[in-house]
């Protein structure tokens, strides 16, 4: 993904009071703890933690590597195992810099004949360059990707398990997307390939999902996560509703009241596309040169910088709305 900037005009929505004021992250789990009923399950961020060390033990997911091959055969055997059907739509697409690329998105379905359904989807793949890194010798190297990419897709099989052992009534359909990363800044129709691929062939035939969640970098400590500016152009009535979740939960101090960038990611063309509104949560810092926290497309990205307390603010934020239902 890249950040087109944060946009300096007012934006037409009404913002409550719902942050939470407390800085304690034991106040927070406290609350969120009070939130949840019997009826929503507890998300364990220390799960989706080890969903996310696994995929960083295969090293960078790069396209057309054998690490990016055998983290897919293992994406696709525990999204098997987790829903009730799983399989990889294959693509053939071109990178910007002219290379031919077979991705694979695997998709994951539970509850599949609901009529109320809710699109889940991350990025696994990693970006082949560490392009922003400040030592300039790393520039050709792979990013690990451990926040970009894998926090993710943590956060879904680890919402995948919970669907598992208790059943929600809304059906989830849920999409890993493969060539985000590999995109350049010159150019915003190259990122997101995947997605893109996905909006033109969806999975989901006449089962058309309500609206679609993105989740991208949602795992690094001291995570912020203002209000995307193409989220709020889509989907903004959704915006309000996971936000407004995550401060019922006792995450406000994570999903804050703030206008954010605009963000090239993987809900552009899911809304533009596939015609689903479609929300994207992402951590943003407009205090940080990139826009984003400091180990954005650089070989700091690796997976000791991963947090199991922001996965969970996430997780649960979205074990809320989907319960909900």
């Amino acid at each position: 993904m890249r950040l087109i900037g944060f946009m300096a005009i007012a934006l037409a929505m009404t913002i409550g009071s719902a942050s939470c004021h407390s800085n304690s992250n034991a106040a927070q789990a406290a609350a969120a703890d009070t939130a949840a009923t019997a009826q929503t399950p507890q998300f364990s961020g220390d799960s989706a933690l080890a969903f996310a060390k696994v995929q960083c033990d295969f090293g960078p997911r790069v396209p057309a590597t054998e690490a990016h091959k055998q983290c897919a055969q293992w994406l696709t055997s525990t999204m098997g195992r987790l829903c009730d059907s799983a399989w990889v739509q294959h693509g053939d697409v071109t990178t910007f810099d002219g290379k031919h690329l077979q991705l694979s998105n695997i998709i994951g379905v539970v509850n599949p004949d609901a009529e109320q359904r809710i699109l889940l989807m991350a990025h696994w793949d990693c970006r082949p360059w560490a392009d922003n890194d400040p030592d300039p010798a790393n520039h050709r190297k792979p990013v690990m990707g451990a926040n970009d990419g894998a926090s993710g897709v943590a956060v879904l099989l680890e919402l995948a398990r919970q669907m598992k052992a208790q059943r929600p009534n809304v059906g989830v359909d849920i999409v890993l997307v493969d060539a985000e990363d590999w995109g350049s800044s010159d150019d915003e129709d190259s990122w997101a390939l995947g997605t893109q691929y996905w909006a033109a062939h969806p999975h989901y035939g006449d089962s058309k999902p309500m609206f679609g969640v993105v989740v991208d970098m949602v795992g690094a400590s001291g995570a912020k996560f203002a209000r995307e500016y193409f989220s709020m152009q889509y989907a903004q009535n959704f915006v309000e509703m996971v936000w407004n979740a995550a401060s019922e939960a006792g995450f406000g101090t994570y999903f804050t009241n703030d206008s954010g960038g605009a963000v090239t990611d993987d809900h552009i063309a899911v809304n533009k596309v596939a015609g689903i509104p479609c929300l994207d949560i992402i951590d943003m810092r407009p205090d940080s040169p990139t826009g984003f926290y400091d180990g954005w497309h650089t070989t700091r990205d690796t997976f000791d910088r991963l947090d199991a307390g922001t996965l969970r603010a996430v997780g649960q934020t979205l074990t809320a709305i989907i319960y909900g239902y």
